[in-house]
């Protein structure tokens, strides 16, 4: 889903807070004639330490195709990245077509490869390389609508939603989709199966699902559950910013909120004293267990908003790292591990360029840091987040500390030079800076003198 369609998208209001009285409840779904059992997420283990990378195949390459792609594969190995979210890999609708290429969100047929990118075959292929080298893969799925051209359209009409003259719906004004009705247990059936078809066929590990929130959620739920049947250590996103779903059918959602009080912060509009609220607030609505994604960058907001530099310019590389040190998953959109700094367009072909500079190392340090640092795990298995207490309010410390691991991160989140003594009387002794990894000495009071944007991250671990 993206900005360019006007969404309403309702991201920061009308947040659910539920209270699940049972381990398994039986939720009925409209029209349905039998119950479906739901499940509580279980996070797979291999997501606690994880780093998402966002694949755009279109603009990846000159060629665009998940073969180009795949040439990639041992880079971003290195980088250390270890959840691919590969964007839309459907054909995608001609009908009311946006601009050359369409919104990869406009899904032609959901049991289909996009022949500009490869065949079946090709992906498969990406797959399986990809798994060889300790990736997992999620695919972008769009269950809200397809194409308006989509063979369902004319087989099952009465799977759509209608407008007051009887013609299928579009959505705001996506003009180039049909929304569908989830009042239809048959397409409900037609669409988990296409999303089983591709675990069983291609063995991916999971979906990133585009406008979540605009789905029912005991339509999630029972997808959730069925899906697990077939992939114990299934992977869910969902592009929503909802407490209700991490219940029973998303590991892990967006957080917008966060994301505009990082652009906030960087022009001026924020204080850094929201940031304590915004947590509050989390703490409130979302489990301990439900992870969030953190970003400076997505397919959406380079776009439709501006590269990070456009939105953030000096606090780029500041909130980056803030995003992996901060409770939540960190994300990296396709060529920010190059600093790329250009709007992709996004109906039209546009290449991205990896040139050879500082950015790979930066981000390789950065997703290092998290991977090897229990304190920065994602979910339950990370650390509490604790403020240490700043002399000046320009500048945001804490420390997130567990049995084995500590990390104490200071952030002059300002456009100015800071002088800032820091009370840490109860975290000093021994660390290692971070990203030279030399020895340092914390003192009960920290005296720093921190240039704008600058910030300082220590580690320690018990051996």
């Amino acid at each position: 889903m993206n900005p360019y369609y006007k969404r309403l998208r309702g991201r920061f209001s009308s947040f659910v807070i539920i209270t699940v009285t049972a381990t398994f409840a039986l939720i009925a779904c409209k029209n349905a004639t039998k119950t479906v059992a739901t499940i509580p997420v279980q996070h797979p283990d291999w997501s606690y330490d994880a780093t998402i990378y966002e694949v755009n195949i279109r603009q990846y390459t000159p060629e665009g195709t998940f073969k180009a792609f795949e040439t990639h594969l041992p880079r971003l190995q290195k980088l250390g990245v270890k959840i691919l979210w590969i964007m839309p890999i459907n054909p995608i609708g001609i009908e009311a077509r946006k601009g050359k290429l369409g919104s990869y969100y406009s899904v032609k047929d959901y049991k289909a490869i996009n022949p500009e990118y490869g065949n079946l075959a090709d992906f498969k292929q990406l797959v399986a390389k990809a798994h060889d080298l300790g990736f997992k893969v999620i695919v972008d799925w769009v269950a809200n609508h397809s194409s308006r051209d989509n063979a369902w359209t004319k087989e099952h009409p009465e799977w759509y939603k209608k407008d007051s003259t009887g013609k299928i719906a579009t959505q705001y004004d996506w003009t180039d989709v049909a929304k569908l009705d989830f009042k239809s247990t048959e397409m409900r059936a037609a669409m988990q199966d296409a999303m089983e078809y591709w675990i069983k066929e291609a063995s991916i590990d999971g979906f990133r699902c585009d406008v979540a929130g605009e789905v029912p959620v005991d339509f999630w739920n029972q997808t959730y559950a069925k899906l697990k049947t077939l992939k114990p250590d299934l992977f869910m996103l969902a592009e929503a910013e909802k407490p209700i779903l991490h219940d029973s059918a998303f590991d892990m959602s967006y957080a917008w909120e966060f994301h505009a009080l990082m652009n906030g912060l960087a022009q001026g509009k924020k204080k850094v004293s929201d940031i304590d609220k915004y947590l509050k607030k989390q703490d409130s609505l979302y489990k301990p267990n439900a992870y969030r994604m953190l970003f400076t960058s997505n397919h959406d907001e380079n776009s439709w908003n501006g590269t990070e530099f456009e939105r953030m310019k000096d606090a780029a590389k500041t909130f980056a790292a803030f995003t992996f040190v901060m409770p939540g998953m960190p994300l990296i959109y396709t060529g920010q591990e190059a600093g790329f700094n250009k709007r992709l367009r996004f109906f039209e072909r546009d290449t991205v360029t990896f040139p050879v500079n500082g950015y790979a190392t930066f981000y390789q340090q950065l997703v290092d840091l998290k991977k090897n640092n229990t304190a920065l795990w994602n979910g339950e298995k990370g650390a509490l987040l604790v403020k240490v207490t700043s002399s000046v309010p320009e500048v945001y410390a804490f420390v997130r500390q567990n049995e084995k691991d500590k990390v104490l991160a200071v952030f002059n989140l300002s456009p100015m030079k800071q002088n800032v003594t820091l009370e840490a009387t109860a975290y000093a002794g021994k660390y290692t800076s971070f990203p030279d990894k030399a020895s340092v000495e914390i003192k009960p009071k920290l005296i720093y003198t921190l240039n704008p944007w600058e910030y300082k991250i220590f580690t320690s671990s018990k051996k």
